[in-house]
Formats: C-alpha cells, sequence, structure tokens
C-alpha cells in the first residue's frame, strides 16, 4: 500500500526576523521541517477562526 503524494503550492513570505528565528528554534526543538509547521499553525488558525466565526453566526 503505496502512500498518495500530497498536492503542493509554494508560497513566498516575507516574515518578521524575530519570528522567523523563534520558528527556527521551535523546528530545532521539535524536529519538525518549517513546512510542517507552518502548515499546522495555519492550519489552526484557519480552524480556530471559523469556529469563532460560527460561534458568532450562532449568536446573532
Amino acid at each position: 500500500m503505496t502512500k498518495e503524494k500530497k498536492k503542493y503550492k509554494a508560497v513566498t513570505i516575507r516574515m518578521d526576523a524575530g519570528v522567523a528565528e523563534r520558528l527556527e528554534k521551535y523546528c530545532e526543538q521539535s524536529g519538525q521541517s518549517k513546512t510542517v509547521a507552518i502548515e499546522r499553525a495555519v492550519d489552526k488558525f484557519i480552524d480556530d477562526y471559523n469556529k469563532q466565526m460560527e460561534k458568532l453566526a450562532s449568536q446573532q
């Protein structure tokens, strides 16, 4: 059984140097690549945002 390959899209960003240093340190400590760490962080941010918007919509 082979794993299905993920589809990727390249993204280029400019990041604050302090945040970039924190990211590098986190990746070194956790053993994650920057790609994986950023994908997970963005995914969580969007999930949290969507939950917040759903909560606001249900209160109206």
